[in-house]
């Protein structure tokens, strides 16, 4: 082959990465219109070995506010359509929490038991503090406060700490306490009492909220089944509460025959293999982004499962991390956290008057407000004199 030849394979070569990179931007840039995102940014930082994606998804009520989970993704595009699934996931949390924030979400494509270190943290924290406050995260899936005292060293925008380093502490509190508030509401709901006992409960994952939710049940005196990879955390909750505690698989938890089934791991437990599988009345857990597709929601409406909708019934840690960022207040928090009971039920009862799925029920509901929010945004607080002209 001669120089000129080799010459021209370059520039083919390079002709067609750029039109695959091109291609690539167009497919992002479809995602971000598909899901109404406003920016994706990939964060890279070889020596720390940092892989992230931060979404900011819509801050109409105020900045973006979501946690930052730590996964080993099988993919780039895999990680891409998580982040932005959940962090349009946020800005429905925040809407229906009464929370001046948007949607947001960062995750970091790792093995959070290998690759973690003090360094990538703070890598994280100055990806994060580059976006001047358009983004606030915290602990997620794979991550604890405990990473974050690092990341903060480099950011303000990090909220979540432990009390000890001037945060509000651990957010799997307040949200194993809204997961509880959504069963009590749909017990009322459906059995005309928000009585849990003698209930039979499939919690699906005991991590940081399953656990805790777990623990809660057993003091409301239901019946709970649980699974999870971890079968150290499963035997040790058996071990704990012995007969109010049942193990099951996690291939067969979402089948078992329950009162309420509640997904506490990762999302999309409600898809077209799983939902004619169900043999629950309702669906109350604290995962994201349960429903796999919109339409899985007017399935359930059909089939009669009554669905609370995930990104209000899990939003006990956002009301946290939001009521930080002002002033932490635990009463406060409390208090908002219990309201989850309330809207809840506004939203069943929208769902059965206009019959329409829950989780339609409760996008209408955000959307009502970020509309009212908008156009109260449009009148002009003014500025100072002495900013004129700059």
């Amino acid at each position: 082959m001669g120089m000129r030849d080799m010459g021209s394979m370059k520039i083919d070569q390079g002709k067609n990465q750029e039109r695959e990179d091109q291609a690539m931007m167009r497919d992002i840039f479809d995602l971000m219109d598909q899901h109404g995102h406003e920016q994706v940014v990939f964060c890279r930082h070889r020596p720390t070995g940092l892989k992230a994606i931060i979404a900011i998804h819509n801050t109409t009520l105020g900045p973006a506010l979501g946690g930052c989970r730590m996964i080993p993704y099988s993919s780039t595009d895999e990680a891409l359509e998580d982040v932005l699934r959940l962090s349009k996931g946020m800005t429905y949390k925040c809407g229906l929490a009464d929370a001046d924030f948007g949607g947001g979400k960062m995750v970091i494509i790792g093995d959070p038991r290998t690759d973690k270190t003090p360094e990538l943290f703070r890598a994280v924290g100055r990806f994060v503090e580059g976006l001047n406050g358009r983004f606030l995260t915290g602990t997620d899936m794979g991550t604890y406060a405990e990473d974050f005292v690092h990341a903060a060293k480099e950011s303000k925008a990090i909220v979540g700490l432990p009390k000890e380093h001037g945060g509000s502490g651990d957010t799997s509190i307040p949200t194993a306490f809204g997961v509880l508030q959504g069963m009590k509401a749909t017990a009322k709901y459906l059995w005309g009492s928000p009585e849990l006992r003698g209930r039979k409960v499939a919690v699906q994952g005991v991590g940081k909220v399953g656990y805790r939710l777990v623990e809660l049940l057993v003091a409301e005196g239901a019946r709970v089944v649980i699974a999870d990879i971890n079968e150290e955390r499963c035997m040790e909750l058996a071990e704990k509460y012995g007969d109010n505690v049942e193990l099951t698989g996690v291939d067969t938890i979402h089948r078992v025959e329950c009162d309420i089934f509640a997904p506490c791991a990762r999302g999309g437990v409600v898809n077209d293999e799983t939902i004619d599988q169900l043999r629950c009345l309702a669906i109350v857990g604290s995962a994201n982004n349960q429903l796999e597709e919109t339409r899985h929601g007017d399935y359930l409406h059909e089939k009669g499962i009554l669905y609370a909708p995930d990104y209000l019934v899990n939003a006990g840690g956002l009301i946290q991390v939001a009521d930080e960022v002002e002033g932490y207040e635990e009463k406060r928090v409390l208090a908002k956290t219990k309201a989850i009971y309330d809207m809840l039920l506004a939203i069943y009862e929208r769902s059965h008057a206009e019959n329409i799925a829950t989780s339609r029920a409760a996008d209408q509901l955000v959307m009502e407000r970020i509309e009212k929010v908008a156009d109260l945004r449009r009148i002009l607080l003014g500025f100072h004199l002495s900013e004129r002209g700059r």
